[in-house]
């Protein structure tokens, strides 16, 4: 084989052309949709959390109280429980998993609801954002990405809570801040679609109205079993469900095949929840 200068400059050129090549399907496949920027929300939101830091570090209390409360308070009347498995543990190691997806829950619908409803509603921030490059799909996986990423601080400050406690006794149970993400990234998409079709601020209550019976009645303080059978199905097509079962299971050291289904269930509503929001967007550029 002979090399010859023109191979080299090619060879030494390869880069370059894969690098053209991408940000040409970025911006044909599809059209106008996504150009890979969506890390440009997130940077955005960053900057302005950073002027509000103590509002973004006062939900990392959140676990400490939820903890305490079952640990000194309630847990001193519930004094055990049957687990995943069938192991008998404590009310607050019971609880314990299932408060952290929970939390991961409450944080992501609130920032992808109240901080979406305003920018989509009255500071037509997206309508400025749809005027560069980037398109609806940026701005959905970048406001998706930042909900997330706020969640997943707080599920690891749950978790050191959980470790400090000694509520922490596999090594499965590092598994359940990945859940929290899961979680996280389906609610909060789910919650943005909602934030997009809200036309006052009075129907924020409709949000609270479907994201408290979830919390109350997703097995998230008391088992399945203690529901009636017609009951069982309702709950458990609950999405929290999902997410409180997962978490349940890793954090027992509880792992078995139905915990795909778990995770396919929240992974298809917030692949769901994303072209929702990439639809409801891409409706500001007409």
């Amino acid at each position: 084989m002979v090399v010859t200068d023109e191979t080299m400059e090619r060879a030494g050129r390869g880069p370059e052309l894969a690098s053209r090549r991408r940000g040409l399907l970025l911006r044909v496949l599809p059209p106008a949709l996504y150009v890979g920027r969506a890390s440009a929300l997130i940077e955005r939101s960053a900057l302005v959390y950073s002027r509000a830091w103590l509002v973004f570090v006062s939900g990392l209390f959140e676990p400490l109280f939820y903890l305490l409360a079952f640990r000194v308070g309630f847990g001193q009347l519930v004094p055990e429980v049957t687990g995943p498995g069938g192991v008998t543990v404590s009310y607050v190691t019971f609880v314990a998993p299932a408060l952290l997806v929970a939390s991961a829950m409450n944080g992501a619908v609130f920032d992808a609801t109240f901080n979406v409803f305003f920018k989509f509603r009255y500071d037509k921030v997206y309508e400025g954002v749809l005027s560069t490059p980037l398109g609806p799909f940026d701005i959905a996986l970048g406001e998706i990405g930042w909900a997330v990423l706020r969640g997943s601080l707080y599920s690891v400050g749950f978790f050191g809570v959980m470790a400090a406690m000694g509520l922490v006794t596999t090594p499965w149970a590092v598994l359940v801040i990945p859940v929290a993400v899961l979680v996280s990234f389906a609610f909060a998409a789910v919650g943005m679609v909602c934030a997009t079709l809200l036309r006052t601020t009075s129907q924020f209550d409709y949000i609270q109205l479907a994201v408290m019976p979830l919390f109350f009645f997703s097995t998230t303080f008391y088992p399945l079993s203690v529901y009636p059978e017609p009951l069982q199905v309702i709950v458990q097509c609950l999405p929290l469900y999902h997410g409180v079962e997962l978490s349940r299971g890793f954090a027992a050291g509880v792992v078995d095949v139905s915990m795909f289904g778990h995770a396919a269930y929240l992974f298809g509503l917030a692949v769901l929840g994303v072209y929702g929001v990439a639809r409801r967007i891409s409706t500001l550029r007409r």
